[in-house]
């Protein structure tokens, strides 16, 4: 249960989520830094590769974001930051409760008797 495919791919999707969610805050606590390039996480197409070749496991990468800068060389754009981090929140929640379930079904069970 805890090796199949779709608990890998949850647990490489709560991984990139979770390093999605520093690397934001990481924008957003530089976003007066001059010069400071934001930076942007992916994983969802390499997932996707990965389960359907039937793995599942993947690690997260970093780039650097190719937005316009400001005047002081800084392209944190505080309208990206903030729409990605309430997206990240969401999907993280959501993932969250989809490996919970099984755990819980189990618990459930293991109580009744």
């Amino acid at each position: 249960m805890l090796d199949s495919v779709s608990s890998l791919a949850m647990r490489s999707a709560l991984d990139g989520l979770a390093l999605r969610q520093r690397v934001t805050a990481n924008n957003i606590a530089n976003v007066n830094t001059p010069g400071f390039h934001a930076q942007r996480v992916s994983f969802e197409d390499a997932l996707a590769r990965s389960v359907s070749m039937g793995n599942g496991s993947v690690q997260a990468t970093t780039d650097t974001s190719l937005e316009p800068t400001r005047l002081n060389g800084s392209n944190v754009n505080m309208d990206t930051e903030t729409l990605s981090n309430i997206d990240t929140v969401l999907r993280f929640q959501f993932a969250a409760r989809a490996v919970e379930g099984p755990f819980t079904s189990i618990r459930t069970a293991l109580r009744s008797n």
